[in-house]
């Protein structure tokens, strides 16, 4: 049968039961028409399929599956080929475990290095964002195997992101948030988007039907399922109005009773829910053909262990070297740090893989001949007394001839589920950087994080090399990149600022009470670091490498560029170093002069050009109209300003750019955007001090008045109201201490965990919470929600 056949042949029961998933990670089934159960589980750098029955939270053992390096990491090796083959890999990890769609990529941008989940993020630009999901999906996908693109849209955050309202202007909207979804949905199709919990300018994402109907469907072309993120559903009826496919996990039928009641009533059309059951129906249609195909597939675990230590090579970047790396065979080495026995290689949440096996570098470089002594320098639980272990650590450093000290962020630091406070390491392992640095001065330190941090002792060691979390073959790759076996060849995805204070959110995130004020606009990452000419500790774009290149000769095809035209570009690169390299060229685009908001620069496109000693290639590039384009708001498209535009051939090693000047002819609605040189002053005078605009500056951009920041005294309480906003409460008070007694347990002994756990549990919004406690049902939610009022209304009148 086909879908629409199936879809003739369904009651409207089945229809509404089709819409919601049958525990947390199956779809249901309808046997009687051939549709059965398929399975989706989490990803996105490896397969994260609980083993045995799934538990109500999601979070029980998986089944072993390759942990390849995280987004944070592999966005670093700017190079698509990679992305592809990684992939590959995941997809076949999939099909032996008879799992139809992975839960990623992740295309959220990382607007500050806070955001606990930005390992799990590719970038702070949008279109290496694009191009580095879209590569992935396209790896996943054609091995048949669906992909989730998450979390549409504007979910920066981890601090209340199942409740807060994300505050964003139009344009920054476009030009950041939403372009790196719209080119991987363009480039690669995904099977499905997951939307986001947080609300997007005071609609729920999963009900915001100009986000996901008329954006995602009518504008981009997107013709596939659109599922909710893990308990994000708020009222399933207006979601199904919104185009909304499939709620996960399911809500125990009590959101397929609304969709049967608002059917009946006439509040829902059949016209309305049909597609939404066909795009379901497409899907498991889909993903059976697939799976009889691959019937009995296996893979080889070898090879992704393989493809794994290949990828954390080429996603690291090395930072800093002063003549110390590679490590010249015969030298003694005093290895330093626990990550470097046990490395840190994945982030702590929903992602967390079970890998197939774990190498740390400390074996590594044993293997590849090398004399190295270990110290462990620190314990991998933060806080505790570490004065001995680092006074044994320096000593052991001052008898070798170098000293490689692995340090950075463990578990409890950076999470799904909370926010970062600060920028820093642990003291400990900053003691420890600093103690082995004076007793040895050929120290370099590697590390192994997810999101920048703070370098105080930068400047004491000869040598940084950034593995961010390299998954589980990342000790061994940082074992061949300190030997020389391999060359760095990764590049920053994201830039690295001097403090906290320098990073443009700081004064506005994660935001008040109920929004997240993105007052920044567009200016978000390195582009406001141009803007404000602010010096960083490392740029976007930047890393070294073991030789060295030279650009000469860009060129470009033609003197002007009209609206649909396309540019060509050209430049060549030569490898000038000894050893073979891998160079990244990148290629921004530039207003020479400007009547609007404009970063200095903006990534149009890059190219990843492998070159032996000597050897010189011609990097080419086409430029498309979005190359040169802003959002116009209040023209609603995108448009071209007039002008003299600069290309430039820029690379991240030598740290040189080339440019090359071409006439845009432009179609002059910028006027429209004139006022706001006045309304908006704020953003057109910004320093290198903290970034900071007036209300009034930030609803100008936005067009309206800001929404309130804060609750109102006397405000009812709602189902997407938390625990956090109820805690004062008597009732409040006893759910909170029962369910963080509860978190506490599911999480055991790991710390990372236990911090998400509590986090999620304290700002869920009530509706959510029977994923935590089955029997509170909804109904059971919105009648202790319904006596918390009362008593207030009570206690109100009785103080009166």
């Amino acid at each position: 049968m086909t879908s629409g056949e199936i879809l003739a042949e369904l009651t409207p029961e089945e229809k509404a039961s089709l819409c919601s998933g049958l525990d947390f990670w199956n779809l249901k089934s309808v046997t009687r028409l051939g549709l059965s159960s398929i399975m989706v589980t989490d990803g996105p750098h490896g397969l994260r399929k609980q083993a045995g029955k799934s538990d109500h939270l999601g979070i029980g053992d998986s089944v072993p599956a390759t942990c390849f390096p995280v987004a944070s990491a592999m966005a670093c090796s700017f190079d698509r080929d990679l992305l592809v083959e990684v992939g590959g890999a995941i997809a076949e990890e999939c099909l032996a475990e008879r799992v139809s769609v992975i839960l990623g990529p992740g295309a959220n941008i990382k607007r500050s290095p806070l955001c606990g989940r930005n390992f799990e993020y590719f970038s702070e630009d949008p279109f290496l964002t694009g191009e580095m999901a879209a590569a992935l999906i396209k790896g996943i996908q054609q091995k048949g195997v669906g992909t989730s693109l998450k979390h549409y849209a504007a979910n920066n955050q981890e601090t209340r992101r199942m409740t807060s309202d994300s505050v964003v202007d139009e344009r920054a909207l476009r030009e950041i948030y939403l372009a790196g979804f719209e080119r991987a949905v363009k480039k690669s199709g995904p099977w499905t988007v997951m939307c986001s919990y947080n609300r997007l300018n005071g609609t729920y994402a999963c009900e915001n039907k100009r986000l996901l109907s008329g954006i995602l469907r009518d504008e981009w072309g997107f013709r596939g399922l659109v599922m909710t993120d893990w308990g994000a559903m708020d009222d399933r009826v207006d979601a199904v109005k919104a185009s909304l496919d499939l709620e996960m996990p399911g809500s125990g039928g009590y959101n397929d009773m609304k969709i049967l009641k608002a059917l009946k009533s006439g509040v829902l059309s059949e016209g309305e829910l049909d597609p939404v059951v066909l795009r379901i129906i497409e899907l498991i249609l889909a993903s059976q053909k697939n799976l009889e195909r691959h019937k009995g597939a296996s893979c080889d675990m070898a090879a992704h262990h393989a493809l794994a230590r290949k990828a954390a090579a080429k996603s690291a970047v090395l930072l800093k070297n002063e003549g110390m790396l590679p490590i010249a065979p015969g030298k003694s080495i005093a290895v330093i740090g626990a990550f470097a026995k046990v490395p840190r290689y994945q982030g702590a949440g929903s992602s967390k893989i079970n890998p197939t096996r774990l190498e740390g570098a400390f074996d590594a470089l044993r293997a590849a001949g090398f004399e190295a002594e270990y110290e462990p320098g620190y314990e991998a639980a933060a806080g505790a007394d570490m004065t001995a272990l680092i006074e044994k650590a320096a000593s052991l450093a001052a008898k070798k001839d170098a000293a490689i000290v692995f340090a950075g962020l463990p578990d409890e630091y950076e999470s799904e589920g909370f926010d970062r406070s600060s920028l820093d390491m642990p003291e400990s392992h900053n003691k420890l950087i600093e103690a082995v640095a004076a007793a040895n001065p050929n120290t370099a330190v590697v590390l192994h994080l997810g999101a920048p941090v703070l370098l105080p002792w930068a400047d004491k060691v000869k040598g940084i090399l950034l593995m961010y979390l390299g998954g589980q073959a990342s000790g061994a790759a940082a074992a061949d990149l300190l030997s020389g076996a391999a060359n760095p060849e990764g590049r920053l995805a994201e830039t690295w600022p001097l403090s906290l204070e320098d990073t443009p959110p700081y004064r506005y995130y994660p935001g008040k009470g109920k929004t997240a004020e993105y007052r920044e606009s567009i200016f978000v990452g390195y582009r406001h670091y141009d803007a404000a000419a602010k010096d960083t500790a490392y740029p976007f774009g930047y890393g070294l490498s073991y030789t060295s290149f030279e650009y000469s000769r860009l060129e470009l095809e033609g003197a002007s560029f009209k609206k649909g035209g396309a540019l060509r570009a050209g430049v060549t690169v030569k490898n000038t170093g000894n050893r073979e390299g891998a160079e990244t060229v990148q290629f921004y685009v530039a207003a020479k002069s400007s009547a609007i908001l404009r970063a200095p620069r903006e990534l149009k496109e890059f190219v990843k050009v492998s070159l032996k000693p000597g050897e010189s290639a011609t990097v080419n590039v086409t430029l498309d109209e979005r190359s040169f384009a802003y959002y116009n708001a209040p023209h609603a498209r995108w448009a071209l300003e007039g002008g003299t535009y600069t290309v430039f051939a820029c690379s991240g090693s030598a740290g040189t750019c080339l440019g090359a000047d071409i006439e845009v002819e432009g179609d002059g609605l910028e006027k429209a955007l004139a006022p706001l040189r006045e309304k908006a002053a704020d953003y057109f005078s910004q320093g290198k001090g903290e970034f900071a605009v007036s209300g009034a500056a930030f609803e100008a951009l936005l067009g309206r008045p800001l929404p309130p920041a804060e609750r109102k005294p006397g405000e009812p309480f709602t189902v997407n109201d938390s625990l956090e906003d109820i805690k004062d409460t008597e009732t409040g008070r006893q759910m909170a201490e029962n369910f963080r007694a509860a978190a506490a347990a599911q999480a055991g002994g790991d710390p990372g965990l236990r911090l998400m756990m509590e986090k999620m549990v304290m700002e869920m919004p009530l509706r959510s919470i029977s994923m935590l406690s089955p029997d509170l049902t909804p109904e059971k939610v919105e009648a202790v929600i319904g006596s918390i009022n009362a008593d207030n209304i009570g206690n109100t009148g009785n103080a009166g």
